[in-house]
């Protein structure tokens, strides 16, 4: 009589790691933080620091500070993401960067009154802000492993929707507060939600998975596309002509602006060293694995796109200097700040990001459309286009000598908050599933200087503006200045939404989730 034989208990059901509540409990308080500071910042500027400025000064101004300090928020994760993957780790280079924060929101409650107190509590803000926001995003990827990496991308939403669930009162009562109590209180308030944000953070420091820093990598993204460089003339001579262009555009920042300047040269260094490394990658083979050579080749080939959404950004973060100016030109109830419209849009993410995990996608896929991340993310630089067509036409009837209610921003409001979730939620799980290990906080920064970037344009439009000639040409096109720039951003993001569709047809997916 043959024994039955022994059946295998079937495996537990993955499950979301425990200290991943945490986690999105720190970055709800942290946004607060965040938006409560910037979502007053221009309204701010406007009313009380630039007040020595004639008037019709300072709503530009105003909105060259605040699309400056993004360019600062979003450049300092190639800092962040350095220290993270070399030296500290994500965890320690969060905590502490998060202290740095923490005092640049002191500042900004000290010194509302003066102009160097209060742009240095900017630039803390913009280093710490800066410096976390690569390795928050990794920091919850690495929580998970090839055996619940499924849950990583419902977990990455969740991420998202609570960045939204604190943007949302952010921007609902520090208008408010800004009013009611003043600078010092209503930049205090976001403060106390980042100090507690830091709390939260270090209560769980005995919980989360840690992946130290890689060590010195000789295969390293660096050492790779330096060896590519130097193993012919024509990839080297590019990447020269970077150097070259950048210096260029250093040389030239008294006149452009040192921040313009500064970008432009990096932005020339990183496209033209790159593009070399892509001529002559083949060179490095046999000096390094085949695995660090096909990394690189996944680094650039990510880094294309992630070009092509800089538009996106162009038009998404003028929702808080653009349309908050066009907001204090349109009538409203006394009681209602213009900047309080930007509560709309974390309000219709939250709606948004369940609405398209449940009914959307699902629907999509019935009938036989696969909503993949290149998909998505097309659509929805092409809906930011459509957003500011909208508030362009909206500009242009205001010019004509229409008074009309706030509430019209409404639909932009909804196209870009569309747009937007198909991008930047989407993005994140993107590029931190593209990133090889030993450089996911470096591609994660990679991803956030995509926003410095988009802001750069913005800084560039409006410098061209500036120009009589420029100017001139405009009138004589019929539209009024700010109307032209709407329609000009709308068509910049329609091309870059062609270019991104186009591409994404020939990307090939990576998978670099760690190991159980």
């Amino acid at each position: 009589m043959s024994t039955p034989a022994a059946t295998t208990p079937p495996p537990e059901p993955a499950r979301v790691p425990r200290q991943i509540p945490l986690i999105i409990g720190n970055e709800g308080c942290e946004r607060f933080g965040f938006y409560g500071m910037r979502n007053i910042l221009t309204a701010f500027l406007v009313s009380s620091l630039l007040l020595y400025l004639p008037e019709s000064e300072r709503g530009p101004e105003a909105k060259e500070i605040f699309h400056t300090f993004v360019i600062g928020v979003y450049f300092f994760p190639l800092l962040g993401g350095w220290i993270a993957d070399r030296l500290l780790g994500k965890y320690r280079t969060i905590f502490w960067l998060s202290l740095v924060y923490c005092l640049g929101f002191v500042f900004l409650s000290i010194f509302d009154t003066s102009k160097p107190g209060f742009y240095t509590g900017l630039l803390l803000i913009a280093l710490g802000s800066g410096g976390i926001k690569p390795c928050v995003a990794a920091f919850v990827g690495d929580q998970f492993d090839q055996t619940n990496k499924h849950l990583a991308r419902v977990v990455f939403d969740a991420f998202y929707w609570i960045i939204n669930f604190g943007s949302f009162f952010a921007s609902l009562l520090m208008p408010i507060f800004l009013r009611s109590f003043g600078a010092k209180i209503a930049f205090g308030v976001p403060g106390a939600l980042m100090f507690i944000a830091t709390l939260l953070l270090w209560i769980g420091r005995k919980r989360y998975v840690m992946v130290p820093p890689a060590p010195r990598d000789p295969n390293s993204f660096l050492h790779v596309s330096m060896t590519a460089l130097k193993s012919g003339t024509p990839g080297m001579a590019l990447a020269i002509l970077g150097l070259v262009v950048g210096l260029g555009a250093l040389i030239a920042a008294p006149k452009i602006g040192f921040v313009i300047g500064a970008c432009v040269a990096l932005v020339a260094v990183i496209a033209f060293g790159g593009a070399g490394v892509w001529m002559q990658l083949e060179g490095a083979r046999g000096r390094h694995p085949d695995e660090a050579i096909e990394g690189v080749r996944s680094v650039l080939r990510v880094l294309v796109l992630f070009t092509l959404v800089t538009p996106f950004w162009s038009l998404f973060d003028q929702k808080a200097s653009t349309w908050v100016l066009q907001g204090d030109a349109m009538t409203k109830p006394s009681w209602f700040q213009s900047s309080q419209m930007q509560a709309l849009n974390p309000a219709l993410v939250m709606i948004l990001i369940p609405l398209n995990n449940l009914v959307v996608y699902p629907a999509l896929r019935r009938f036989g459309y696969e909503p993949t991340a290149l998909r998505r993310m097309t659509a929805g630089i092409a809906l930011s286009g459509v957003a500011w067509i909208i508030v362009g036409t909206l500009q242009v009837l205001m010019d004509r000598g229409n008074a009309l209610s706030i509430t019209w921003q409404i639909l932009p409001y909804a196209f870009l908050t569309l747009g937007e979730v198909l991008v930047s939620a989407t993005g994140l799980e993107f590029a931190y599933s593209q990133a090889p290990l030993s450089m996911k906080g470096a591609l994660m920064s990679f991803w956030n200087l995509s926003v410095t970037i988009g802001n750069l344009w913005v800084l560039v439009v409006n410098a061209g503006v500036k120009n009589t000639a420029v100017t001139n040409a405009i009138k004589s096109t019929g539209f009024g200045v700010t109307a032209f720039q709407m329609f000009f951003f709308a068509v910049f993001a329609f091309v870059a939404a062609l270019c991104f569709g186009l591409y994404a047809m020939r990307y090939k997916l990576a998978d670099h989730y760690r190991r159980a």
